[in-house]
Parts: C-alpha cells; sequence; structure tokens
C-alpha cells in the first residue's frame, strides 16, 4: 500500500480558503445581481472553480478514509483492541458511519454540477457568443 500522509499545513490552509472564497462568491452573486454583470459573472466563476477544487478534494480524503478502514480492517481491529467498552463503542461508530456516510456522492454530484455549469459557463459567455 501506498505511504499514507495528510497534506501539508499550507495544502490544508488552501483548500480551506478555497472553499470559503467559492462559498462567499456565490452569496456576493445575490447582492451584486442589481449591479456590474462583469463583476457577477466573476464572483460566479470564482465560486464555481472554487467548488470543483474543494469538493474533488473532499472525494479524495473521503476515499481514502473509507479505503483504510477497508484494507486494514481498522473496524474489526477496534473492536479487538484493548480499550473501554465505551472506546469500542465509540470507535465502531466512527468506522461504520465513515464506511456508510453518503458525504463521498455529496461531493461527486456538487463536483460534477459544478463542473457542467463551468462548462456552460464558459461556452456561453465566450464561444456562443
Amino acid at each position: 500500500m501506498e505511504e499514507i500522509k495528510t497534506h501539508s499545513k499550507p495544502i490544508r490552509w488552501m483548500y480551506f480558503v478555497i472553499g470559503v472564497v467559492a462559498t462567499i462568491a456565490y452569496r456576493v452573486i445575490i447582492v451584486l445581481s442589481g449591479f456590474n454583470q462583469s463583476w457577477l459573472n466573476l464572483c460566479w466563476y470564482i465560486g464555481t472553480i472554487g467548488f470543483v477544487i474543494y469538493f474533488a478534494h473532499r472525494y479524495r480524503i473521503s476515499e481514502t478514509r473509507a479505503k483504510l478502514i477497508k484494507e486494514r480492517e481498522l473496524d474489526q481491529k477496534a473492536v479487538l483492541a484493548d480499550l473501554s467498552e465505551e472506546d469500542k463503542e465509540a470507535m465502531n461508530y466512527v468506522f461504520s458511519s465513515l464506511k456508510v456516510s453518503t458525504e463521498k456522492w455529496i461531493y461527486i454530484i456538487i463536483f460534477i454540477s459544478s463542473a457542467l455549469a463551468l462548462a456552460a459557463g464558459l461556452y456561453l459567455d465566450f464561444i456562443a457568443k
């Protein structure tokens, strides 16, 4: 198996900032709707590109976690570990909820819909004109 490594703090911070900026950009669109169309478009592109990047990243994290739990049988090992019953129950909950979580499907849907919206926006703004 490949080396298990988290992103560095600056990379994690970068993804966080991308997610926050994308979210704010989408919220600003409503304020800018009565103003200059160029600023509105800029915010839309920033938000959409940010969501594509951020949710692709979140999907990769979700998949890595699920893969580690399955490959290393961490859920089964946690039950056998020398832990209190409360700790075993807590770990069982964490592992089982990660295995059955639908979060990766939310990430896929947001990523695909954002990518399609971005492609449509680029086409309508730059090619179809």
